[in-house]
């Protein structure tokens, strides 16, 4: 799946996905077929992290 490259258009397309489509993060990137850690390292380089209890990047 082509998604955003710019940090923060990546940050509201996940976090959108993760409330209306996804139970969580890990089965977001396993569906959509997304590396992990790619897209953790790129929303850390904004200072975001995934908050399981919250299932949202925070």
């Amino acid at each position: 799946m082509n998604i955003p490259n710019d940090p923060m258009m990546l940050l509201s397309f996940i976090n959108t996905k993760l409330r209306d489509d996804y139970k969580d993060f890990p089965t977001l990137c396993y569906e959509l077929e997304l590396d992990e850690s790619a897209v953790t390292d790129k929303l850390a380089s904004i200072d975001y992290s995934y908050n399981k209890e919250l299932n949202r990047f925070v």
